[in-house]
Parts: structure tokens; C-alpha cells; sequence
């Protein structure tokens, strides 16, 4: 993730990646706590969450199960692209139904998670993707159940 324009890189120390771990599996935790886990004032940790924030270091954000949503039906979707891969990455970034896309290496050009109410809307999307200029083929593979999703991978130096 790179940094926001204007915004000065953030030197993460051993504080900082404690915090940003402790946030990582709680979100909403107050700045007390999180003062108390990482031994910093809270005025310091106040200061540094703002930082990686403003930074675009992290995002706080609530994680939703889709199928708890209405959402029936996900997919990843390999994509081989036969030209303008940013393009057709920006095309289908700003497809509703699509919430993940990165330019990938290997068999696809490009992986995109797609999620839907029904089997139609899956069909639709598909579609869309596949009529996509410069699209030459997709190949959906639909989740039947997911065994983990987590978000706390934590901060490597």
C-alpha cells in the first residue's frame, strides 16, 4: 500500500508494530488499552494511530460475512488480459459486484473477487467481466466454504 500524496512515510519501530497488531485483531479497542499493551501514553498512541491513518498505513474498518448479508455467492476470478492490463484492472475495480482486483503474475494477468446475491447476478458479473475489452478469457472459481479469512497478519521488519 503506498502512502497518500503529501504525507511523510512512518517509521514503524517496536511500539508502532504492536500497536498496529493490536488493532489488527481489535479495531475498536480505546487508546488506554492500547496504551497499556504497547507501553505507550495514551496521548502517544492517540498521535500514532492518527499517523498510520493519515499515512494510509492502515484503515480501521468492520469486516462483513457476505453470506450473513444476503450475498450467496463469491468467486475469484482469474483474468488473461490480452493487452492494457491497468485498464481492464480500473474497469473492473469500479464494478459493484467486484471488491478485490490485483495484477497478479502467472497463469492470469489479473485476480478479481466477486460477490453476488444469486446464481443470475453471478452469471451477470461474470459476464460483465468477460465482455470487458481487451478481456481474451476468465476462468470463476466459486467458494463453496471458506476455512479461513483472517486480517492480522501482523508487521515484518
Amino acid at each position: 500500500m503506498s502512502s497518500k500524496p503529501g504525507v511523510d512515510k512512518v517509521a514503524l519501530d517496536g511500539p508502532g508494530a504492536l500497536l498496529i497488531e493490536a488493532l489488527q485483531r481489535d479495531g475498536r479497542r480505546s487508546y488506554r488499552d492500547l496504551a497499556q499493551e504497547v507501553g505507550l501514553s495514551e496521548a502517544a498512541v492517540r498521535n500514532r494511530v492518527q499517523r498510520l491513518l493519515d499515512s494510509g498505513i492502515i484503515n480501521i474498518v468492520a469486516v462483513t460475512d457476505p453470506s450473513q448479508l444476503g450475498f450467496a455467492r463469491q468467486a475469484m476470478v482469474g483474468v488473461r488480459v490480452t493487452h492494457r492490463i491497468h485498464d481492464v484492472a480500473e474497469a473492473l475495480r469500479v464494478m459493484e459486484d467486484v471488491c478485490y482486483v490485483v495484477v497478479v503474475s502467472g497463469r492470469y494477468d489479473l485476480i478479481a473477487e466477486v460477490v453476488c446475491e444469486s446464481d443470475d447476478h453471478m452469471i451477470e458479473a461474470l459476464e460483465r467481466i468477460r465482455s470487458t475489452e481487451c478481456v481474451s478469457s476468465i476462468e470463476s472459481m466459486g467458494y463453496l466454504k471458506i476455512h479461513k479469512q483472517t486480517f492480522d497478519e501482523g508487521v515484518r521488519f
